[in-house]
């Protein structure tokens, strides 16, 4: 889902140009780094580290959820899709779009429903020819290496990829490329600036490179406009959601349950202070 890495990055990855400083929220591969202007937050892994953990988005039972949790996708996928034609002001029939590190294709084969004229891009090999074998237009590689004309799209997606980029600008870039003026870019990501984090620090799975192969970029909503503005977008919409205080596992049943029911009664507050965990941002090309 990257392009290599850089062994070690001083300044802001977003473009901010600020020096990163130590935080104490501290993993195993050594403290994140924090931008003191925007708060992105930076992994200290290793290249070798990152790629050991890569290795699971391309194996062969990798992203196959059972149908409930599919038919939970296929919901979510349909807000995003009908936000996105709203905000672009046309019918899904003249739409094109195309999801980048789209894995099994799931949301290219969602939006191909609803009318869009959708393609993806993956850069696991394997996946991606999964995806071309279940019917779905899906490309194997990296975007940058599809070479599409400018302004070919109207819309794109980055759905759980920003977060395994040491370095995002250069792919948000390409993304500006081809989108069409005025067209939209969607990013789902962690917020790093959330209550969950707040309560629970380094104790977040998400920062874990060894639970979420890859994560290694941690975006909060001020980082993800200085990303967007940077790059060539404006905003039209962030929004954040939910809310957990431990890890299934760390505390006692009782806790736990306690935990998530304080957590349900926070949500709501959580999106309205943009302090959710699940973070979704909707760009324009500008």
């Amino acid at each position: 889902m990257t392009t290599a890495l850089i062994p070690y990055i001083a300044s802001c990855p977003v473009g901010c140009s600020t020096a990163l400083v130590a935080t104490e929220l501290q993993l195993p591969e050594g403290a994140l780094r924090r931008c003191a202007a925007c708060g992105q937050l930076l992994s200290a892994a290793s290249e070798s580290r990152y790629w050991e953990t890569m290795v699971s988005f391309n194996a062969p039972d990798f992203n196959q959820p059972a149908p409930r949790e599919l038919e939970r996708r296929r919901k979510v996928a349909g807000r995003r899709l009908q936000t996105t034609a709203r905000l672009l002001g046309k019918p899904p029939a003249e739409i094109r779009l195309i999801d980048i590190g789209c894995s099994r294709g799931q949301f290219v084969e969602f939006a191909t429903r609803a009318g869009f004229a959708a393609e993806g891009v993956e850069p696991a090999p394997d996946i991606a020819a999964a995806a071309r074998a279940s019917g779905l237009n899906v490309h194997s590689g990296l975007l940058q290496e599809q070479h599409y004309v400018d302004a070919a799209f109207d819309a794109a997606s980055l759905f759980e990829v920003v977060e395994h980029l040491r370095e995002p600008l250069p792919l948000l870039r390409e993304c500006r490329r081809i989108l069409k003026p005025g067209g939209t870019l969607i990013i789902s990501t962690g917020n790093a600036a959330s209550w969950t984090v707040g309560a629970m620090g380094a104790r977040w799975d998400y920062f874990h490179i060894e639970k979420d192969g890859g994560h290694i970029s941690f975006f909060n909503p001020q980082s993800i406009t200085a990303l967007a503005h940077n790059a060539g977008f404006g905003v039209e919409h962030i929004e954040t959601s939910r809310v957990k205080f431990h890890e299934k596992g760390e505390v006692s049943s009782a806790l736990y349950t306690a935990g998530k029911i304080a957590a349900e009664l926070l949500n709501l507050p959580a999106q309205l202070a943009g302090r959710g965990h699940d973070m979704l941002a909707y760009l324009r090309r500008r």
